[in-house]
């Protein structure tokens, strides 16, 4: 099956909302002391391998929005060998205001979180014998970034 490539908003819209899985995140460019730098700045800053509750195959995503890219790039920094990071798209979840300029606004809601919670998030039936407060531990994100233009 060939890979789904998600660029636009258009084509990232079909996710709004969903969570999705980073398998590898594919710097297109770096930041060093607080600043992007970027060889072409007409590429994306990245590139992602994700997987998707929506999806039935991995899939290529690409971040073309700065702050996008620098929750991102943080959020690989800090996370740790058992740890996996989660984004959702959320167009849905923009400011009133922000809403009128969407397409040059950040997106992603992005969270550094425990193993498994992908899993989780994905099958409600997955390790059944953890309810409750156990359930949302097992869940709850280290790191979160959510853009200043999200409710």
């Amino acid at each position: 099956m060939k890979e789904r490539i998600f660029r636009k908003d258009s084509e990232w819209n079909e996710l709004d909302g969903d969570a999705c899985r980073i398998i590898e995140f594919i710097p297109n460019a770096r930041i060093e002391n607080g600043n992007i730098v970027i060889s072409n700045k007409t590429e994306p800053y990245a590139s992602v391998i994700f997987e998707c509750t929506m999806l039935s195959q991995h899939s290529r995503g690409f971040i073309c929005h700065k702050i996008d890219f620098m929750n991102l790039w943080a959020a690989f920094k800090e996370k740790r060998e058992e740890e996996e990071v989660i984004i959702g798209y959320n167009k849905k979840n923009l400011k009133k205001f922000a809403k009128i300029f969407s397409s040059f606004m950040p997106k992603f809601r992005i969270m550094v979180c425990p193993r498994d919670t992908f899993e989780f998030m994905k099958d409600r039936n997955y390790k059944p014998e953890l309810s409750g407060e156990a359930r949302f531990l097992a869940c709850k994100p280290r790191l979160e970034w959510i853009p200043g233009v999200m409710q």
